[in-house]
């Protein structure tokens, strides 16, 4: 457990420094904060249209734009890579701007992989980053 909290803390200090160097503001993420994906489960085969539940605990939900403590909006990456600490999230990810807490996605038959991470008003990640499991799901017409 020690290696994962300094760990945790170097990506903190890490996603720190960047924001320095950007001049961007990065949030700090609460302890204990969690983000996952409700449904689908790792492991799961569904249909071509399957929707993608969020899950957050120890934070709260707030739309783009609003820079309230504690919260951020969601972020998913389909078939990616978690984007590099204290940079906005661009296109390689889906935006969840508003608040929302779920979406339906129109998926290709085959395997894909799923991931959450939380941004703070201005689409950075927190420090440390508040980011999902990712899971892989297995579509079919």
């Amino acid at each position: 457990m020690k290696k994962r909290t300094l760990l945790f803390a170097a990506l903190g200090l890490a996603a720190s420094v960047q924001a320095f160097a950007t001049g961007l503001p990065i949030s700090k993420a609460p302890e204990g904060a969690k983000l996952y994906i409700i449904s689908p489960q790792h492991g799961d085969i569904v249909g071509t249209d399957v929707t993608v539940k969020f899950g957050l605990e120890n934070m709260g939900v707030a739309p783009a734009g609003v820079d309230r403590a504690n919260t951020g909006h969601h972020h998913l990456i389909v078939n990616g890579e978690l984007p590099k600490p204290g940079i906005p999230m661009g296109a390689e990810v889906k935006h969840f701007g508003g608040g929302q807490t779920q979406t339906t996605l129109d998926l290709e038959p085959g395997t894909h992989t799923l991931q959450l991470i939380l941004g703070n008003h201005i689409h950075i990640p927190h420090a440390p980053m508040v980011t999902s499991d990712k899971i892989t799901i297995t579509v079919k017409k």
